[in-house]
C-alpha cells in the first residue's frame, strides 16, 4: 500500500458511514488503505473536525471522498496538507460563504426539491414515504425502506454551516453526476462540478449511487488516486 494514497470516505446527511461498505471492500481488495468517517452531522465545523481527525491518522497523502452533504465537509476539511485530491459523489460543492442551505435554495425551480421535513428540535429528517423515490430510487425496496427507517437526524446547524476556505480551489477534484438523482438535481450537480473545474463523469443512477453502483464509484476514486500518486 506504500505507493498508494489512503482513501477517506465521508458520508452525507440522513445516513451513516455503513453505506460505504461495498465501496470500501472494492478499494481494500485493490490494496488501498481505506478509512470511513462517522460524521456527528450536528455542525459543518464539527464534521470537518471529525474528518480531519481521520485524515491526520493516515500515513502519506489522502484522497478525500464525500457523498451529498459530505461534499461540503470535504470542501471545508480538504485544505489539510495531507489531502492530495477530492472526489465528490452526487455531492454539494460550496464556495466560500456558501452553505448546503444556500445551495439548495439555488436549485432549479422546475424540478422537485428534496423532501426535507420542517425542523424538529433542531434536527431534520426526510419524509419517510418519499425517501425511497428521492434518495434510493435504484435500490431494492426493502433496502430503501430500511434506509428510510434508520435515518440519522441531520442538525440544522450542519445544513446552514458556511464554508470558509474551499479546498477545491487549491486541490484537484473529481465529480460523479448521478443523472437520475432526485435529491440534488443533475443540472445543479453539473453547475457545481463545473465551477470547481472537476474532472466529471456521469452515471445513470440515484442519489444512493455509492450503494447501488459501488464499482463505478470505486473506479472514479481510483482514477483520482492514480493521479495523486503520479504527482507525488
Amino acid at each position: 500500500m506504500a505507493d498508494k494514497p489512503a482513501i477517506v470516505l465521508v458520508h452525507g446527511g440522513f445516513v451513516d458511514g455503513a453505506g460505504w461498505r461495498a465501496v470500501y471492500d472494492l478499494l481494500v481488495r485493490d490494496g488501498y488503505r481505506v478509512a470511513v468517517v462517522q460524521n456527528p452531522t450536528l455542525s459543518l465545523q464539527g464534521d470537518a473536525a471529525a474528518t480531519r481527525l481521520i485524515v491526520d491518522e493516515q500515513d502519506g497523502p489522502v484522497v478525500l471522498v464525500g457523498h451529498s452533504y459530505g461534499g461540503a465537509v470535504i470542501t471545508e476539511a480538504g485544505t489539510d496538507p495531507k489531502v492530495a485530491a477530492l472526489v465528490y459523489i452526487a455531492a454539494f460543492v460550496p464556495d466560500a460563504d456558501d452553505s448546503v442551505d444556500t445551495l439548495i435554495g439555488s436549485f432549479p425551480t422546475d424540478v422537485p426539491g428534496p423532501p426535507i421535513l420542517p425542523p424538529k428540535d433542531g434536527f431534520l429528517f426526510l419524509d419517510r414515504d418519499k425517501f425511497p423515490a428521492a434518495f434510493a430510487g435504484d435500490l431494492p425496496a426493502d433496502l430503501a425502506a430500511f434506509m428510510a427507517d434508520s435515518q440519522v437526524p441531520w442538525g440544522v446547524d450542519a445544513l446552514g454551516g458556511q464554508v470558509t476556505e474551499p479546498a477545491w480551489r487549491t486541490k484537484p477534484s473529481w465529480y460523479m453526476v448521478t443523472t437520475d438523482d432526485k435529491m440534488i438535481p443533475p443540472p445543479a450537480q453539473r453547475s457545481m462540478s463545473g465551477r470547481a473545474g472537476a474532472t466529471t463523469v456521469e452515471v445513470a443512477g440515484s442519489h444512493s449511487i455509492y450503494v447501488s453502483q459501488p464499482a463505478a464509484v470505486a473506479d472514479l476514486i481510483k482514477q483520482a488516486a492514480s493521479t495523486a500518486t503520479a504527482s507525488q
